[in-house]
Protein backbone atom coordinates (compact mmCIF):
# COMPACT_ATOMS: atom_id res chain seq x y z
CA UNK A 1 0.00 0.00 0.00
CA UNK A 2 2.83 2.28 0.75
CA UNK A 3 4.92 1.51 -1.88
CA UNK A 4 1.55 2.13 -4.24
CA UNK A 5 1.11 5.55 -2.08
CA UNK A 6 4.77 6.69 -3.39
CA UNK A 7 4.72 5.10 -6.51
CA UNK A 8 1.69 7.62 -7.30
CA UNK A 9 3.21 10.57 -5.67
CA UNK A 10 6.20 10.20 -7.51
CA UNK A 11 4.32 9.90 -10.97
CA UNK A 12 2.65 13.33 -9.72
CA UNK A 13 5.61 14.99 -8.91
CA UNK A 14 6.79 13.73 -12.12
CA UNK A 15 4.34 15.52 -13.91
CA UNK A 16 4.54 18.66 -12.17
CA UNK A 17 8.30 19.12 -13.70
CA UNK A 18 7.32 18.34 -17.11
CA UNK A 19 5.46 21.91 -17.56
CA UNK A 20 8.28 23.37 -16.24
CA UNK A 21 10.70 22.29 -18.42
CA UNK A 22 8.82 22.65 -21.50
CA UNK A 23 8.23 25.69 -20.41
CA UNK A 24 11.53 26.92 -19.99
CA UNK A 25 12.74 25.08 -23.49
CA UNK A 26 9.38 27.62 -24.93
CA UNK A 27 10.74 30.68 -23.45
CA UNK A 28 14.55 30.31 -24.55
CA UNK A 29 14.56 33.73 -26.39
CA UNK A 30 12.00 36.70 -27.51
CA UNK A 31 11.30 34.65 -31.08
CA UNK A 32 10.88 31.35 -29.39
CA UNK A 33 8.03 32.94 -27.42
CA UNK A 34 6.31 35.08 -30.24
CA UNK A 35 5.98 31.51 -32.33
CA UNK A 36 5.13 29.08 -29.21
CA UNK A 37 3.19 31.14 -26.97
CA UNK A 38 5.76 30.56 -24.01
CA UNK A 39 4.42 29.62 -20.79
CA UNK A 40 1.13 29.92 -22.29
CA UNK A 41 1.30 27.61 -25.13
CA UNK A 42 0.48 27.52 -28.75
CA UNK A 43 -3.11 28.99 -28.28
CA UNK A 44 -1.57 32.15 -26.90
CA UNK A 45 1.28 32.52 -29.50
CA UNK A 46 1.85 36.01 -30.48
CA UNK A 47 2.51 35.07 -34.13
CA UNK A 48 -1.20 33.48 -34.66
CA UNK A 49 -2.33 37.35 -34.17
CA UNK A 50 0.29 39.47 -34.98
CA UNK A 51 1.66 37.45 -37.58
CA UNK A 52 4.97 36.13 -38.47
CA UNK A 53 6.49 39.42 -39.65
CA UNK A 54 4.94 41.11 -36.91
CA UNK A 55 2.97 43.58 -38.95
CA UNK A 56 -0.18 42.16 -37.81
CA UNK A 57 -3.79 41.56 -40.06
CA UNK A 58 -4.09 45.58 -41.32
CA UNK A 59 -7.69 45.55 -40.02
CA UNK A 60 -7.73 46.03 -36.37
CA UNK A 61 -4.88 43.99 -34.80
CA UNK A 62 -1.78 46.24 -34.66
CA UNK A 63 1.83 46.10 -35.64
CA UNK A 64 4.34 45.66 -33.23
CA UNK A 65 7.34 45.50 -35.81
CA UNK A 66 9.68 48.03 -34.99
CA UNK A 67 8.10 49.39 -32.02
CA UNK A 68 10.28 50.69 -29.31
CA UNK A 69 10.90 47.62 -26.80
CA UNK A 70 10.26 49.45 -23.55
CA UNK A 71 7.04 50.74 -24.91
CA UNK A 72 6.07 46.66 -25.67
CA UNK A 73 7.40 45.72 -22.32
CA UNK A 74 5.49 47.99 -20.24
CA UNK A 75 2.10 47.02 -22.48
CA UNK A 76 2.60 43.52 -21.80
CA UNK A 77 3.36 44.25 -17.68
CA UNK A 78 -0.28 46.61 -18.22
CA UNK A 79 -1.72 43.60 -19.74
CA UNK A 80 -0.86 40.97 -17.22
CA UNK A 81 -1.13 43.23 -14.26
CA UNK A 82 -4.83 44.05 -15.27
CA UNK A 83 -3.82 47.83 -16.01
CA UNK A 84 -4.66 47.80 -19.53
CA UNK A 85 -7.76 45.21 -19.57
CA UNK A 86 -8.17 42.79 -22.09
CA UNK A 87 -9.74 39.52 -22.43
CA UNK A 88 -7.32 38.52 -25.50
CA UNK A 89 -3.81 39.89 -24.60
CA UNK A 90 -4.65 39.32 -20.49
CA UNK A 91 -4.73 35.78 -20.98
CA UNK A 92 -1.38 35.81 -23.38
CA UNK A 93 0.76 38.00 -21.06
CA UNK A 94 -0.41 36.75 -17.59
CA UNK A 95 1.52 33.29 -18.11
CA UNK A 96 4.28 34.60 -19.23
CA UNK A 97 7.16 35.35 -16.57
CA UNK A 98 9.24 39.21 -16.84
CA UNK A 99 11.98 37.69 -18.44
CA UNK A 100 9.96 36.30 -21.37
CA UNK A 101 7.55 39.57 -21.60
CA UNK A 102 11.03 41.27 -22.08
CA UNK A 103 12.40 39.19 -24.66
CA UNK A 104 8.97 39.03 -26.65
CA UNK A 105 9.34 42.81 -26.67
CA UNK A 106 12.69 42.92 -27.62
CA UNK A 107 12.49 40.54 -30.66
CA UNK A 108 9.50 42.33 -31.69
CA UNK A 109 11.05 45.87 -31.95
CA UNK A 110 14.02 44.56 -33.71
CA UNK A 111 11.96 43.16 -36.93
CA UNK A 112 12.47 45.33 -39.91
CA UNK A 113 8.88 47.80 -40.75
CA UNK A 114 7.38 47.28 -43.99
CA UNK A 115 5.66 50.95 -45.06
CA UNK A 116 4.16 50.93 -48.23
CA UNK A 117 3.76 54.16 -50.37
CA UNK A 118 2.19 57.18 -48.23
CA UNK A 119 -1.06 59.60 -48.68
CA UNK A 120 -0.43 62.90 -49.68
CA UNK A 121 -3.56 63.79 -47.94
CA UNK A 122 -2.63 66.48 -45.48
CA UNK A 123 -2.98 65.94 -41.22
CA UNK A 124 -6.27 66.89 -39.57
CA UNK A 125 -6.06 70.59 -37.80
CA UNK A 126 -5.98 68.38 -34.41
CA UNK A 127 -2.92 66.47 -35.28
CA UNK A 128 -0.96 69.60 -35.76
CA UNK A 129 -2.06 72.48 -33.98
CA UNK A 130 -4.37 70.79 -31.43
CA UNK A 131 -7.12 72.95 -29.84
CA UNK A 132 -5.88 75.02 -26.82
CA UNK A 133 -10.03 76.39 -26.18
CA UNK A 134 -10.58 72.52 -25.39
CA UNK A 135 -7.03 71.94 -23.84
CA UNK A 136 -6.38 69.61 -26.79
CA UNK A 137 -2.55 69.27 -27.14
CA UNK A 138 -1.70 68.53 -30.79
CA UNK A 139 -0.93 64.70 -31.30
CA UNK A 140 2.45 65.77 -32.98
CA UNK A 141 3.96 67.05 -29.92
CA UNK A 142 3.71 63.21 -28.40
CA UNK A 143 3.40 60.77 -31.85
CA UNK A 144 5.36 63.25 -34.09
CA UNK A 145 4.25 64.83 -37.32
CA UNK A 146 4.47 61.62 -39.31
CA UNK A 147 3.22 59.41 -36.79
CA UNK A 148 6.18 57.73 -35.92
CA UNK A 149 6.45 58.38 -32.47
CA UNK A 150 8.59 60.68 -29.97
CA UNK A 151 11.32 59.26 -27.90
CA UNK A 152 10.45 55.68 -26.02
CA UNK A 153 7.87 57.01 -23.94
CA UNK A 154 4.88 57.44 -27.12
CA UNK A 155 4.25 54.82 -29.48
CA UNK A 156 4.52 55.27 -33.56
CA UNK A 157 1.15 55.15 -34.72
CA UNK A 158 2.05 55.41 -38.23
CA UNK A 159 0.57 52.21 -40.44
CA UNK A 160 -1.51 51.33 -37.51
CA UNK A 161 -4.62 49.90 -38.47
CA UNK A 162 -7.54 52.93 -38.28
CA UNK A 163 -9.90 50.56 -36.46
CA UNK A 164 -7.03 49.77 -33.98
CA UNK A 165 -6.16 53.32 -33.33
CA UNK A 166 -10.01 53.91 -32.66
CA UNK A 167 -10.60 51.56 -30.68
CA UNK A 168 -8.05 52.55 -28.26
CA UNK A 169 -9.36 56.16 -28.05
CA UNK A 170 -12.54 54.74 -27.39
CA UNK A 171 -11.68 52.87 -24.59
CA UNK A 172 -9.60 56.07 -23.20
CA UNK A 173 -12.52 57.79 -24.07
CA UNK A 174 -14.56 55.67 -21.47
CA UNK A 175 -11.89 54.76 -18.97
CA UNK A 176 -11.56 51.28 -20.07
CA UNK A 177 -7.74 52.23 -20.96
CA UNK A 178 -5.75 53.91 -18.23
CA UNK A 179 -2.34 53.23 -18.77
CA UNK A 180 -1.25 56.06 -20.35
CA UNK A 181 0.97 58.27 -18.65
CA UNK A 182 -0.12 61.32 -16.38
CA UNK A 183 -3.42 60.08 -18.03
CA UNK A 184 -3.02 62.55 -20.89
CA UNK A 185 -4.74 60.09 -23.06
CA UNK A 186 -7.27 59.94 -21.07
CA UNK A 187 -8.24 64.07 -21.40
CA UNK A 188 -7.66 64.27 -24.90
CA UNK A 189 -9.77 61.55 -26.08
CA UNK A 190 -12.53 62.47 -23.79
CA UNK A 191 -12.58 65.60 -25.27
CA UNK A 192 -12.97 64.52 -29.17
CA UNK A 193 -15.71 64.11 -30.88
CA UNK A 194 -16.76 60.65 -32.55
CA UNK A 195 -15.54 62.27 -35.85
CA UNK A 196 -12.53 64.11 -35.20
CA UNK A 197 -11.40 60.37 -33.63
CA UNK A 198 -12.46 58.71 -36.86
CA UNK A 199 -10.39 61.37 -38.83
CA UNK A 200 -7.18 61.23 -36.89
CA UNK A 201 -7.03 57.33 -36.69
CA UNK A 202 -7.91 57.12 -40.53
CA UNK A 203 -5.20 59.87 -40.98
CA UNK A 204 -2.38 57.72 -39.17
CA UNK A 205 -3.24 55.01 -40.79
CA UNK A 206 -1.99 56.25 -43.98
CA UNK A 207 1.65 57.66 -42.89
CA UNK A 208 4.63 55.28 -43.53
CA UNK A 209 5.18 53.06 -40.57
CA UNK A 210 9.02 53.21 -39.39
CA UNK A 211 10.72 52.42 -35.81
CA UNK A 212 10.14 55.14 -33.50
CA UNK A 213 12.91 57.54 -32.40
CA UNK A 214 15.07 56.08 -29.35
CA UNK A 215 15.17 59.36 -26.69
CA UNK A 216 13.95 59.09 -23.87
CA UNK A 217 14.62 63.09 -23.29
CA UNK A 218 12.62 63.67 -26.12
CA UNK A 219 9.90 61.50 -24.92
CA UNK A 220 9.53 62.79 -21.13
CA UNK A 221 9.71 66.26 -22.58
CA UNK A 222 6.49 65.54 -24.95
CA UNK A 223 4.77 63.99 -22.14
CA UNK A 224 5.20 67.17 -20.16
CA UNK A 225 4.16 69.49 -22.98
CA UNK A 226 1.28 67.23 -23.67
CA UNK A 227 0.26 67.37 -20.18
CA UNK A 228 0.96 71.07 -18.97
CA UNK A 229 -1.97 73.04 -18.11
CA UNK A 230 -4.06 70.00 -17.97
CA UNK A 231 -5.55 69.75 -14.48
CA UNK A 232 -8.72 67.55 -15.79
CA UNK A 233 -5.94 64.72 -16.35
CA UNK A 234 -6.90 62.78 -13.63
CA UNK A 235 -10.93 62.64 -14.76
CA UNK A 236 -10.78 59.60 -17.06
CA UNK A 237 -9.62 57.25 -13.82
CA UNK A 238 -11.56 59.04 -11.34
CA UNK A 239 -14.51 57.95 -13.48
CA UNK A 240 -13.93 54.40 -12.93
CA UNK A 241 -13.68 54.08 -9.30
Amino acid sequence: MLFAILAVVGAVSACGRAPGETDRRLSLDGRTVAMSGGAGGAAKACFSCHGLDGMGDGVSVPRLAGLDAGYLQKQMEDYASGIRPDKVMGSVAKPLDDWSRRAVGAYYASLPVRSGPASTTPPPILWTQGDPERGLAPCAACHGAEGQGVGAGQPALAGQPAAYTLDQLQRWKRAARRNDPRGVMATIAARLTESEAAALAAWSETRPASPAPASGAASASAVEAAAAGSAASREGRRRDR
